[in-house]
């Protein structure tokens, strides 16, 4: 034990192997490079302002929120800590931000021509945007929100937990129950 010539350690340990392009991207960021920054915001845009723009009565008011949600990430990059996904800590801004604006104006769900299309959404079983609309108006706003990530979003159970501020159990517990809700509304019955 007393011998440490039979210890492995790496002459140059690269810690920057172990992360991922979104972590490098911070990393990066932090260290003022401005491309990185610029490739953030590229590569989220579109996510934030789809995410914002369910939650908002306009496409203004959505824009705004998204481009605020950049501003803070960028302010705040010294306070970032490593811990889960820069994913998430985006959502987690545009998450409070929508919820303040909510308060605002109080909830009001888009209109028909007003629901963001996406590209490739999950909740692609359900063929109708105003279908979309009409079942979530069914949930409460924390399961709606859980739904919402989980499915058109695409992002983990653990990444909506720390988005809503709830534990993994609760983040899993609100789309289940929401499904069930939906699926209920629907006609299906549930399992």
């Amino acid at each position: 034990m007393g011998n440490d010539a039979n210890c492995f350690i790496p002459e140059k340990y690269d810690s920057n192997k172990y992360l991922t392009k979104d972590d490098l991207l911070i990393k990066q960021a932090k260290a003022g490079d401005e491309n990185a920054a610029e490739l953030l915001i590229r590569r989220y845009y579109s996510s934030i302002l789809r995410y914002c723009r369910w939650h908002c009565p306009n496409l203004e008011t959505a824009e705004d929120l998204t481009q605020e949600t950049f501003i803070r990430l960028f302010r705040h990059l010294h306070e970032y800590k490593e811990r889960g996904t820069p994913k998430a800590y985006l959502y987690t801004i545009a998450n409070r931000l929508c919820i303040d604006e909510s308060r605002k104006i109080g909830f009001s769900p888009l209109h028909s021509t007003e629901i963001p299309a996406a590209e490739d959404s999950s909740l692609h079983q359900i063929e109708e945007r105003d279908q979309i609309r009409y079942l979530l108006k069914f949930l409460s706003p924390e399961q709606r929100e859980a739904v919402l990530l989980r499915f058109e979003e695409e992002l983990s159970f653990s990444e909506i937990a720390r988005i809503t501020g709830c534990s993994l159990r609760t983040a899993q517990s609100r789309v289940r129950n929401g499904l069930k809700i939906m699926r209920k509304e629907m006609g299906y019955v549930s399992l």
